[in-house]
């Protein structure tokens, strides 16, 4: 566990590790739960197709292709639990392919219409 106060600037990392030195890593989704197990009944999106969801998220140039860097103010499920999970889901992609998902940004995917 990683303890912070409210509203205090939480960073993260997170790092590829693999011999094939021609990967990137890009933050798609990331979530809060107050449950560890369960991200679907009580959920918070941080981040949502990298677009941000929450007016706090960042993402923070990265020194290396291979690290992935965020962070966004620490928060609580309205004092009810005493913890806070999150689930994130990070894209691996060639590096310089520009038309892989990491090199897309943030993507917003609208519903159509079926009524005509």
């Amino acid at each position: 566990p990683y303890y912070v106060d409210m509203d205090q600037n939480l960073f993260l990392q997170a790092s590829l590790h693999s011999s094939d030195q021609n990967l990137t890593v890009f933050v798609d989704t990331c979530m809060a739960s107050p449950n560890s197990s369960d991200f679907r009944t009580l959920v918070y999106e941080l981040t949502k197709s990298g677009c941000a969801s929450d007016s706090t998220y960042v993402l923070f140039p990265s020194p290396r292709r291979d690290v992935a860097r965020f962070g966004f103010n620490a928060f609580s499920f309205v004092n009810r639990f005493p913890s806070v999970f999150l689930r994130c889901e990070l894209v691996v992609c060639r590096y310089h392919d520009f038309s892989s998902r990491c090199y897309q940004g943030c993507v917003n995917r609208f519903k159509r219409n079926a009524d005509s």
